[in-house]
């Protein structure tokens, strides 16, 4: 086996790790808990998880995707996590190289995922996430070969500053908040890692996919036009899409113009 799928073994491996305890972040910071202790548990019998049983995706396959006590189903939410994860690490680790910029877009990634999954299932972006997030992304700039320090804060305050225009204009208009405040943080998030060029990226792609998601809902049925939608789920996509080709699609962009 060569170096480099070594490497990417290691790589996924690092990644089945991070989602497993993403899956723990995802549902436990939502509701207030602690995500180190108690132990995992099975949330239809309470039985705590053995070890053998919180190997990721392994031990999914081998329980055949049910609790060993009491047989409930387990979600395909948590092997599939882990997988993506998994994913996103080679796919860091290929895009960067070994260096300290693929752990941050590691890191970066782990953010997107759970805060997109919270927000798909809670309509909320939690600050325990949203704000170390903001300081983790100034902080490691100086050590990152894109943008530097100051495109960081512009690109984390120019997130903060649309959103919170959009949501003040709405407010005005409307009476009534057309979205929530988290989502302001998170993009602010985005552009502390990515700058504002990754920031531009991100909300025109999360945008993008509101807009259309919205129009299928609508026009099959499953939402009105008052419908709330997760935007920060389309906010982590636009987010790991201007991670890994932010900078070429800005850089496509201003050759149009």
């Amino acid at each position: 086996m060569s170096l480099r799928l070594l490497l990417d073994a290691f790589a996924a491996a690092l990644g089945l790790i991070a989602g497993s305890y993403l899956n723990v972040v995802i549902h436990r910071v939502p509701r207030g808990l602690s995500t180190v202790l108690p132990r995992s548990a099975c949330p239809a019998c309470g039985a705590l998880i053995p070890v053998r049983d919180n190997l990721p995706l392994l031990s999914f396959a081998l329980l055949g995707g049910r609790c060993r006590a009491c047989r409930a189903p387990i979600s395909w939410r948590y092997p599939a996590i882990e997988a993506a994860a998994a994913l996103l690490f080679v796919g860091c680790l290929e895009r960067f190289g070994i260096s300290l910029a693929a752990a941050a877009a590691a890191l970066f990634c782990c953010l997107m995922l759970a805060l997109g999954l919270i927000d798909l299932e809670h309509l909320l972006l939690p600050d325990r996430l949203t704000l170390p997030g903001i300081v983790a992304g100034l902080t490691l700039q100086p050590w990152l070969p894109w943008g530097g320090l100051w495109q960081a804060v512009a690109g984390a305050l120019l997130g903060a500053a649309v959103l919170l225009a959009i949501w003040a204009g709405w407010y005005l208009v409307r009476h009534e908040e057309g979205m929530g405040l988290g989502d302001v943080k998170m993009l602010a998030l985005i552009g502390a890692f990515l700058g504002w060029q990754g920031t531009l990226v991100a909300l025109f792609f999360a945008s993008f996919a509101g807009a259309v998601t919205g129009l299928v809902l609508i026009a099959t049925g499953g939402a009105g036009m008052r419908s709330k939608l997760p935007f920060g789920s389309f906010l982590a996509l636009g987010g790991i899409a201007a991670l890994f080709a932010g900078r070429e699609i800005a850089g496509w962009y201003a050759g149009l113009l």
